[in-house]
């Protein structure tokens, strides 16, 4: 909070001194605002789309390989079972 006043202040400073148009202060929230959700993004750990198909992909193929194992487990407990 204290960072965010003291960025207030300056501005608000340069401002009153003459040397920020509102176009300057339009760029330096902007860039601001854009910092701080980059560092947010990054925080989250998030992951692509084209690496999230790839997960995806993954965990089908391997659903699909534990039920086979599944069902061949299964059938070998019902012979055992049985015979």
């Amino acid at each position: 909070m204290q960072k965010y006043n003291k960025f207030i202040t300056n501005i608000t400073e340069l401002i009153e001194k003459g040397l920020y148009t509102s176009k300057d202060l339009k760029k330096e929230v902007q860039d601001n605002i854009k910092f701080k959700l980059e560092n947010i993004v990054n925080k989250l750990n998030l992951v692509s789309r084209e690496e999230f198909e790839v997960q995806k992909k993954i965990i089908e193929k391997l659903q699909k390989s534990l039920e086979k194992v599944s069902k061949k487990t299964k059938k070998i407990v019902k012979k055992k079972l049985v015979g």
